[in-house]
């Protein structure tokens, strides 16, 4: 690979097929192929509204006259029975029309999205967290409701309270939702016979998702029951429902539209309930339109976020550093309810073995439930907390047998033939990690660099080097084996114009395109033709969340089945209307050709109108194959999995414990790719923000259950001058999804993220040098310069 900036155009690496670029695209096209097929660069549909400011959001609707705003009224402890709600300065205030509590919810008081009643919208008797909502405002203005909001005088009698899982086991508080355990062999007689064994404990921290739009919900009343709900949620089935269930109506009654959302990354799968909810029951009560927008600040401390885990883990291995045993214990943060804790749990598990054969495994989940906001989906949703502990592992015995990590990961890595079943009991068919991380050693010249960076260290000095390369594989579906459907609605007009609408939603990374490339390609037409509308309960009902990295594979191929369907229409009408077999009816780009006779595609479309061909249809699609029996902890919850592999250079200052990331390389995995262009961005996302939750996004609490870093001047995503000096991203062009994906392809939204381990471990790397590489140094996650440099000194004074 070039040492390149992620500015500057990718050189295509020659040992590889280079992907269809832009300018080959066009010329293509002047030959006679569509703008827009698959496999293309096509940028984003909203790229230019994105930079010049007119995409339009939620918050950006014209609001109808009469609109009025809501605004939640939080507590201030952690734990505490309601002793007394004195709300009548918030009800006089100027401005407001009133307040909603617990009493003004007309069906039931609760938003849980596993059904478990356990997550109400106002406080009743207690509040479990510092900033549990207890009532709303309605207000003519947002700022009216805002301070009106913090005039309440509410009497609290305190509880005890447990802010982390080591708290939380203490007290007994128990867990959110039911533990699970996943085993095969037997890991006890395993490690006892094994010829070395480490045990110890890594503390993992959580992520904020810090979208750049906020959560918000705008509810306009409708006549009878009807209520519309414009809002920026992942899941508009499960908001229509979610309503439906406070409203006490049926969901027939509600319905919810999502045009696109300013960022997503897992944080509005379900955190977007509570405000939909909210506006919903005022619209309805005032019979007036009602947006609720918070502010960052109650936004980050009333909303869910990634799971901090402390792990406890155990590996036996041999000489050689090959794993033989590994026994482990997740306890997750995961707040006072069970949200998605459950699944997230378990995918931790799913992913603690990595790219690894563990020959005799034992690993435990524990849900842990403790007074702060429940903890809730991220990007990754539980996988990146299970894949850190496996490198954990790997670093471990490294360091312990004096071996480069690299190579005790290869040696460790799952077989094609034998060595391939997963602590779940699933088989690993579709492994290419070894090809991929060999590829990337080589062209990013781990080796040289790795020696240069030894020489570089062996000399002392402030500033230490580390390098680290980490693969990952990652399983793809939802566990949830029902979520794993979707549907789509297609129309083509009679002037040859098509309008497409699925189920999933729309929050930058590009689906609504790479959908709109699968209906091109299927119909052969421009996809300039093709337009997507907002997502909507009205066309699409009973949707799953756009999550687990499944927007392209479920509705691409819901939309690819709506147009075949449409295709079969109109090949059996061009056959009897001209006389001809259906085979010899093609669908060439822009038009039809039917035998010797080519007819533009809007010309034939017509001709089928006239003949009352039906030209909508309704596609639907559920992934095969899988299966999950979480009582016995086996199953194959994962259609496929997708692999990728980054090379990552740091400088530490082992005075301050500051650093920076020198070098990135990376070589990522997307089977057939939909739209390269975009899923690059994916990929870089991706490692950018995993480098974030790992280095620089901490989450903090006092001692009474506040949340202090609840700003962006008090938590801190990385800035664009805290990327790899030099990054340079590469797709294996060569890769194709063996399962029938939508055009082969893979899903790209989640399994970069865990890339930026790599930076975690370079850094580790560079503080062990000041050992001689002789003791791990365990470092927590974060890695902030704080935490480096404590790990610095305590390895000097070990050594």
């Amino acid at each position: 690979m070039t040492d390149q900036t992620v500015d500057a155009p990718l050189e295509t690496d020659k040992r590889r097929d280079p992907p269809v670029t832009q300018e080959l695209a066009r010329a293509e096209q002047g030959r006679g192929r569509i703008e827009g097929a698959v496999h293309v660069d096509l940028k984003h549909d909203s790229a230019v509204k994105h930079v010049t400011g007119r995409a339009e959001y939620c918050d950006d609707i014209p609001e109808p006259a009469g609109t009025v705003h809501a605004y939640l009224g939080l507590s201030t402890r952690a734990h505490a029975r309601l002793s007394n709600i004195d709300l009548s300065a918030v009800e006089a205030a100027p401005g407001v029309l009133g307040v909603l509590t617990v009493r003004d919810i007309p069906g039931v008081n609760d938003v849980s999205p596993t059904g478990r009643d356990d997550e109400p919208i106002f406080a009743e008797d207690k509040v479990e967290f510092w900033g549990q909502p207890i009532f709303a405002v309605i207000a003519e203005t947002r700022d009216a409701a805002r301070r009106a909001a913090k005039l309440a005088d509410i009497t609290y009698e305190d509880l005890p309270h447990a802010l982390d899982p080591d708290a939380a086991r203490a007290a007994d508080m128990g867990y959110v939702t039911p533990p699970l355990t996943l085993r095969r062999g037997d890991a006890k007689a395993a490690m006892e016979r094994a010829p070395h064994r480490i045990k110890s404990r890594m503390k993992v921290g959580g992520q904020d998702h810090l979208y750049l739009e906020g959560h918000i919900a705008f509810a306009i009343p409708g006549e009878d029951e009807d209520v519309i709900v414009h809002s920026s949620t992942q899941h508009p089935s499960e908001a229509q429902h979610m309503v439906a269930h406070v409203l006490g109506v049926p969901s027939n009654a509600v319905t919810v539209n999502v045009r696109r959302m300013g960022g997503g990354f897992g944080g509005k799968e379900t955190q977007m309930n509570l405000f939909c909810a909210v506006a919903a029951v005022a619209a309805k009560k005032w019979n007036r339109p009602v947006k609720i927008r918070p502010d960052r600040d109650d936004d980050m401390t009333a909303t869910g976020k990634r799971h901090d885990f402390v792990i406890d883990y155990e590996v036996g291995f041999d000489d050689e550093g090959r794993i033989l045993a590994v026994s482990g214990d997740f306890a997750a943060r995961c707040g006072f309810s069970s949200d998605l804790s459950g699944p997230v749990t378990d995918r931790a598990l799913f992913h603690a073995d990595n790219a690894y054969f563990y020959p005799d495994v034992l690993l435990n989940s524990h849900p842990m439930k403790t007074n702060t906001v429940s903890n809730t989906a991220f990007r990754g949703f539980g996988g990146p907390q299970g894949v850190i502990a496996a490198e954990r592992m790997i670093e471990e015995i490294a360091y312990t047998l004096g071996l480069d990590t690299l190579d005790v990961r290869k040696r460790n890595f799952y077989g094609t033939e034998d060595r391939n079943v997963t602590p779940y009991h699933q088989t690993v068919e579709d492994n290419i990690v070894g090809r991929v991380v060999e590829e990337l050693e080589a062209g990013a010249e781990y080796r040289a660099r790795r020696q240069a960076i030894l020489d570089w260290n062996a000399k002392g000095g402030i500033i230490r080097k580390g390098i680290a390369l980490t693969p990952v594989k990652f399983g793809i579906s939802f566990t949830a084996t029902w979520y794993n459907q979707a549907g789509a609605l297609l129309h083509i007009y009679s002037d040859g114009s098509i309008h497409l609408n699925h189920g999933g939603t729309e929050m930058g990374q590009g689906l609504n395109t790479k959908v709109a490339q699968v209906v091109a390609d299927e119909l052969q037409v421009d996809v300039g033709k093709i337009k997507i509308t907002k997502t909507t309960t009205e066309k699409v009902p009973n949707t799953s969340a756009t999550a687990a990295s499944s927007g392209s594979d479920l509705n691409g191929m819901a939309a690819q089945d709506a147009a075949l369907q449409i295709k079969e229409r109109l090949i059996e009408f061009a056959a009897e209307r001209w006389q001809t077999e259906p085979s010899k009816v093609r669908f060439v780009p822009n038009a039809i050709e039917i035998g010797t006779e080519t007819i533009p595609f809007a010309d034939f479309i017509r001709e089928a109108y006239m003949a009352r061909v039906h030209l909508s249809a309704a596609g639907f699609y559920k992934t095969p194959k899988i299966h999950w029996d979480r009582a016995t902890g086996k199953g194959r919850p994962f259609y496929y999995y997708a692999y990728g592999a980054a090379c990552s250079e740091v400088s530490v200052d082992t005075l301050t414990g500051e650093y920076r990331v020198e070098r990135t390389d990376i070589l990522h995995d997307v089977g057939r790719s939909l739209n390269p262009a975009i899923d690059r961005g994916q990929v870089e996302g991706a490692f950018i923000q995993g480098m974030g939750w790992l280095t620089t996004e901490e989450l903090w609490w006092d001692e009474k259950g506040q949340l202090r870093t609840h700003a962006p001047s008090t938590y801190k995503i990385p800035l664009a001058s805290d990327r790899p000096r030099v990054f340079n991203v590469e797709l294996a062009s060569w890769s194709e999804n063996r399962e029938k994906t939508i055009k082969r392809s893979k899903a790209v939204g989640e399994p970069p993220f865990m890339l930026g381990i790599s930076v975690f471990e370079a850094l580790s790397h560079a503080v062990a040098s000041v050992a001689d590489y002789r003791i791990c140094p365990r470092l927590d996650a974060p890695a902030t310069p704080e935490r480096v440099l404590m790990a610095v000194q305590r390895l000097r004074g070990e050594d």
